[in-house]
């Protein structure tokens, strides 16, 4: 993990089990650049089918997948919204 990136797992009501991890952290980082400008939120569709994607690839039940995917695209659009102000925390 790069200094300064902070991932603390899938987010939202879910168990983090080793299918959605690799999905989740490029999924949140791809959102991320996003937020700060540096990826055009037209990327956003991509970037959920990716999660599907990459999540069934790690051996996700693919209607666990898709419910994801369903979920994701309707309630996350907010955090791919350009921000000015992104604010990095620490635990």
């Amino acid at each position: 993990m790069r200094k300064g990136y902070a991932w603390d797992g899938p987010s939202g009501p879910t168990i983090d089990t080793k299918d959605s991890l690799r999905g989740s952290l490029v999924h949140d980082a791809l959102y991320q650049l996003m937020r700060l400008g540096l990826l055009s939120q037209s990327y956003r569709d991509e970037a959920d089918a990716l999660l599907k994607k990459l999540c069934i690839e790690d051996g996700m039940n693919s209607v666990r997948a898709q419910l994801w995917y369903v979920v994701v695209r309707m309630f996350a659009e907010p955090y791919a919204r350009y921000s000015a102000e992104e604010v990095l925390t620490a635990p």
